[in-house]
């Protein structure tokens, strides 16, 4: 009894030991704190998680229970999510309706065209959706085109809102009949024979002015500078110079003063035309009359396709149109952000995963609001990696020294091709998530984010702690 006695104090002893271990290693690697100190960032301003994906006990955390902005890694939730809820082969339908009957390719009556929120919706397929229509027997419209875009809430967008860029792309807002995410390719073209500057448009605008910049023959430089473009439904006018020493260029904006029914009218109009229809009428923001017959639609790719195209390059409209697209599943038609964060808060909790230190403000990352902690976003990745979804979502990611936002970097190291890692970046945060597969053979989460004035010079330190999860563990 007594030998039993000193067996049991020994073993529980020995347990206390076991238990009383340190759960998080807190100290950072030698060769991660002096990047940290080369770049001038405090130890403070930094969170990171590095866990085997199959253990419960992190092999390293710093500050992994505050919440810090994620930046584009947030897209990692809204991607998961999507696939979790809508299903991988999930598809966006854009429709093509009528009101009244088609006579000789005469339609006495209004075409209806209804969105559904599909974020890859280009001119290419708005090209081959509007040859479906008049393979129907509609060539010439006598009514109005009505645009329905009932199934989110639309209003007011703010394209300044988030860095006072609103010509840049990644501002555009979501719609739900988005077409080439609202941009234009701008080429500018210089004729000194002519003293002009010819200026052309991808995709062309149909009853679009375009009132293009001086010549001159000065410096290039910084030629953006030199120019104010000013879009309006009617009119984009070039006020300043653009130097023929520049030869051509090809500038992507955003038309944000231009409304979005009148940017997918300029488009459409365009391409109708050209393809040989005629229209009289207007282009008019309605819902689908109960009455109308649907006579084409289009379908998008499949989701698992749109979650690598938002992951790998970072796309930040089409994360919005996925929360939107989610909330719109979960709740039914006019489905705003409140709806998607919703139903992914509640989707977390399903999963017993906490979202108390998560803050979403549209599921991009785009964002001075959105808030997670690092130790929130490694057990999202965890999840991810024990789901169904895993090998979509994984594949997705940009993979370290090869594709992506990730092709440029860490290309010569062992651990180029070995890591699926999706990438932030946005002013005074930078920020990694995803997966690695070690020397090892053992595949690690691994969540770093930076919060800080000098963040865009930890570039280094995350290659770093990237190649130590690699090498050491």
């Amino acid at each position: 009894m007594r030998k039993l006695s000193t067996f049991c104090r020994k073993w529980f002893s020995g347990l206390f030991f076991i238990l009383a271990l340190p759960v998080f290693a807190q100290e950072l690697p030698s060769s991660v704190k002096y990047e940290l100190e080369l770049a001038g960032i405090p130890e403070n301003s930094v969170g990171i998680v590095v866990e085997q994906v199959d253990s419960n006990v992190p092999r390293l955390t710093h500050n992994a229970d505050i919440a810090f902005a994620p930046a584009s890694t947030m897209k990692v939730l809204t991607t998961y999510a999507a696939l979790e809820l809508l299903g991988p082969s999930y598809t966006w339908e854009t429709g093509a309706y009528i009101s009244g009957k088609p006579e000789d390719g005469v339609l006495y009556g209004d075409l209806i065209i209804k969105g559904s929120g599909d974020p890859v919706f280009t001119q290419k397929e708005l090209w081959l959706f509007i040859r479906q229509i008049q393979d129907a027997g509609v060539r010439d419209i006598r009514g109005n085109v009505i645009l329905d875009r009932s199934v989110f809430k639309t209003g007011p967008f703010d394209a300044a809102a988030f860095d006072a860029e609103p010509l840049k792309p990644y501002n555009a807002g979501p719609d739900a009949l988005l077409l080439n995410e609202k941009k234009i390719d701008v080429r500018l073209v210089p004729n000194e024979s002519e003293n002009t500057v010819k200026v052309v448009f991808e995709p062309r605008l149909d009853g679009v002015k375009i009132t293009p910049p001086l010549l001159s023959n000065g410096e290039c430089g910084n030629w953006k500078k030199d120019i104010v473009l000013q879009f309006d439904d009617r009119h984009a006018n070039f006020d300043g110079i653009y130097s023929s020493t520049c030869q051509e260029k090809i500038w992507s904006v955003l038309p944000y003063q231009m409304s979005n029914t009148r940017y997918f009218e300029s488009v459409f109009s365009t391409l109708w035309k050209e393809a040989g229809g005629r229209f009289k009428g207007r282009f008019v923001d309605g819902t689908l009359p109960p009455e109308a017959l649907k006579i084409a639609e289009w379908r998008s790719p499949e989701l698992s396709s749109v979650v690598s195209t938002v992951n790998k390059h970072s796309n930040n409209v089409m994360a919005r149109q996925l929360l939107l697209g989610i909330g719109h599943h979960e709740f039914g038609d006019n489905a705003d952000e409140s709806m998607g964060i919703k139903a992914i808060k509640n989707w977390l909790a399903s999963k017993n995963i906490s979202s108390g230190d998560l803050v979403i403000e549209n599921g991009s990352g785009l964002s001075r609001l959105e808030k997670m902690s690092p130790l929130t976003m490694s057990r999202i990745l965890k999840a991810a990696f024990h789901s169904p979804v895993m090998p979509e979502l994984m594949s997705s990611f940009p993979i370290a020294g090869k594709d992506g936002t990730m092709s440029k970097r860490l290309k010569e190291d062992a651990i180029a091709g070995k890591a699926h890692i999706k990438t932030g970046a946005i002013d005074n945060v930078r920020a990694i998530a995803g997966y690695v597969l070690a020397k090892s053979g053992r595949r690690y989460i691994v969540v770093c984010m930076v919060n800080d004035p000098n963040a865009k010079l930890s570039r280094n330190m995350l290659n770093e702690l990237l190649n130590w999860t690699y090498e050491n563990n």
